[in-house]
């Protein structure tokens, strides 16, 4: 099959062709239709991730459709319309039959633990716990660009920040995450500050809803600024860039008893921030993480996407092939295009 390889970290990285990938007992090999270029795919080719072993083929926000089943796969049939989180369950550990696989304790990743979907076909395991089937009028490149990004945000926003009519929402960063929660946030109901350092990603959070701009690079105190566009601090705030500043500035920013969401990877030199702990423990605030989003909870999300409350498809940016993706991925530091980059010809 062709695909995306880096041999080495921070070396670019090479169209090839590698074998396909065998279909094991419990899982399925997905032909893949599309699949999202992510931050979190930088990190990893940045070397951030010590799951990655060399040479390593990327990806995680995949859809596409199955060509090979597994014996023991009984729920799924060939050529089924899938999607997948971008944390798999194994299926048997306590957390997943406690339906929490986003914690799972063997947990698996394409793109991190295995090989990813920057490629033509990609194998996932435990197929019975982990695939998603997708709505008949979805198309592959909306289905992935949900990918971790929108999913991530929607468990953020919906389940971790429990947000409700009302709520004031601080979004710390507007990349995919970032701007799937301001639209997220606005069909719960709630008022959403979005911050970030370009005017012109603020403007397009505005387009999804966002009611108040703070561009950070323009303003020295950034959670002040919030509390007094929201008259005393977010009931919710979201980091979802996953830097040592945006984090401090989302907790800084809370509203007494209000919840910080952890969503953007902190990783590197960003991974130890020094969290101040007498205003979380003076005004009882809650530092929750949100790690992806379970496969069997896809179904209120497709919901209100049906009922035109969620519009994924105003989030996707360019349209790549294989190739064109490599740039993509090493630049993605740069912030340089807006919405998802989806690669959709292989």
């Amino acid at each position: 099959m062709k695909a995306v390889v880096y041999r080495n970290f921070k070396q670019t990285p090479k169209i090839e062709t590698m074998p396909d990938p065998q279909c094991a007992d419990n899982g399925v090999v997905i032909k893949v239709e599309a699949t999202g270029v992510c931050r979190s795919d930088w990190h990893g080719w940045m070397g951030h991730d010590a799951d990655i072993v060399l040479p390593h083929i990327p990806g995680h926000e995949l859809a596409g459709t199955i060509a090979a089943i597994g014996k023991n796969v009984k729920r799924w049939q060939q050529d089924a319309r899938v999607t997948v989180p971008f944390v798999g369950g194994c299926g048997h550990c306590p957390q997943c039959h406690n339906g929490d696989q986003q914690v799972c304790d063997n947990q698996f990743q394409p793109g991190f633990t295995h090989f990813g979907s920057f490629a033509q076909y990609v194998f996932i395991d435990y197929a019975n716990e982990n695939l998603v089937q997708l709505p008949d009028n979805m198309d592959f490149a909306t289905a992935a660009s949900l990918g971790c990004r929108f999913v991530t945000a929607f468990r953020a926003v919906v389940d971790q920040g429990r947000t409700k009519q009302g709520d004031w929402v601080a979004v710390h960063g507007c990349g995919g995450v970032g701007l799937s929660a301001i639209m997220i946030a606005k069909a719960q109901g709630a008022q959403v500050v979005a911050i970030d350092i370009d005017d012109k990603t603020l403007k397009f959070a505005q387009n999804l809803g966002a009611d108040k701009t703070i561009n950070s690079q323009k303003t020295p105190q950034v959670a002040e600024a919030i509390k007094a566009l929201t008259n005393g601090g977010a009931n919710v705030s979201l980091d979802a860039l996953g830097h040592t500043q945006t984090c401090l500035n989302s907790i800084a920013c809370l509203a007494k008893r209000g919840k910080h969401i952890q969503v953007g990877l902190m990783l590197a030199t960003h991974s130890a921030p020094n969290i101040p702990m007498g205003p979380v423990i003076a005004n009882e605030l809650e530092i929750l993480g949100s790690h992806g989003m379970q496969a069997h909870k896809y179904a209120p999300m497709f919901k209100m996407i049906e009922q035109g409350l969620l519009h994924p498809k105003k989030l996707l940016g360019q349209k790549i092939n294989l190739e064109q993706s490599i740039d993509v991925l090493t630049n993605m530091d740069k912030f340089q295009t807006h919405g998802v980059s989806v690669i959709t010809e292989f």
